[in-house]
């Protein structure tokens, strides 16, 4: 008798053990001034959510946000309507939102609010995902980086067409060793970001994943209707984007391969992130690296520099530098 007690009581000790690997993860989203938010909070909280979504539910947000991009902030009275029907508590504050979650998406889509807002998230010690753009400008990510190291909170940024399949095929190198590549995207700018900073980090993000790492200098051309950035990465490899300001929109590109020359992989929606962010928030192992999202950023802030030089080429160092010390300036100013 005394060894099935003792027993069921292993039994129902275990069980518990396996209810609580298994409790929901709670997500708190802050800005709902993006579509990405919505997005997210349906295939989440949907009628038809996935069965490989079940451990996860949004619960609350702070839907703030821009509050001086005008085709940001319109849309947040609607989106909070479309959140609060499918479950998710609107809260007043983001200490609010922190005290009921689990972790957080960082989706503001105004990249100038998410230091400050980011810096909250850390005190709080709360896993974090930031959307692109992850700061306006190189100085703003470096200095996210470093506080996301203060507090070892991990972090990454990305947008969906860094997940492509076929995007991801040529990083995995199934398509040959990439040689070269010429991505494109829509670059539609907004005053308050660096050009590319707003909307061409999509095309900036494919070309970084299908080259990786590496670039050591840039320059630009820039027309009314076109830019066109030319990177040279250490191996000599040249990669080029172009960011498209008039005429025919999409994302893509062309890959030059050792096997080929094939097509990069163009937006296939946002699922394919979604499932990155919630492996991340199970593991808190990024499956973007600290280095190629800065390179990124100083990739776009050398074309800046460039275009201001008339096309001159750009020492990605250089920039990366500059960067580093204005990063300093804005931690500073947190304290």
């Amino acid at each position: 008798m005394k060894v099935k007690i003792i027993f069921l009581v292993g039994l129902l000790v275990g069980m518990g053990f396996l209810f609580a690997t298994h409790a929901q993860i709670k997500i708190g989203i802050i800005g709902l001034d993006t579509s990405h938010s919505t997005a997210f909070t349906q295939l989440l909280n949907g009628d038809n959510k996935k069965a490989e979504y079940n451990d996860f539910k949004i619960v609350a947000a702070y839907p703030y946000g821009s509050k001086t991009i005008k085709s940001s902030y319109d849309r947040i009275p609607g989106y909070i309507e479309q959140v609060e029907k499918l479950g998710v508590e609107i809260v007043p504050s983001i200490a609010d939102l922190l005290k009921k979650v689990d972790c957080v998406m960082l989706e503001t889509n105004d990249g100038n609010l998410h230091l400050e807002q980011a810096n909250e998230v850390f005190k709080s010690g709360k896993i974090m995902f930031i959307d692109k753009p992850i700061g306006a400008s190189l100085a703003q990510t470096i200095a996210i980086f470093e506080l996301s190291k203060k507090y070892n909170v991990p972090i990454f940024s990305s947008s969906a067409l860094r997940f492509v399949k076929q995007t991801q095929k040529l990083r995995n190198g199934e398509l040959g060793r990439v040689v070269g590549a010429d991505c494109y995207s829509p670059a539609h700018k907004e005053p308050s970001h660096p050009d590319f900073g707003w909307y061409g980090i999509h095309g900036v993000e494919t070309l970084f994943s299908v080259m990786g790492t590496g670039c050591v200098s840039v320059n630009r051309m820039s027309a009314d209707s076109t830019d066109v950035v030319v990177g040279k990465w250490a191996d000599g490899h040249i990669g080029t984007f172009r960011g498209i300001q008039q005429g025919k929109q999409g994302y893509g590109g062309t890959a030059f391969t050792t096997k080929g020359i094939v097509p990069v992989g163009t937006y296939e929606g946002y699922e394919s992130l979604l499932m990155e962010i919630l492996n991340f928030f199970k593991t808190r192992v990024a499956p973007v690296s600290e280095k190629e999202t800065i390179e990124i950023f100083t990739f776009m802030e050398a074309s800046n520099e460039s275009k201001r030089k008339d096309g001159k080429i750009i020492s990605m160092e250089d920039t990366y530098r500059k960067g580093v010390n204005d990063a300093k300036k804005l931690i500073r100013k947190l304290k």
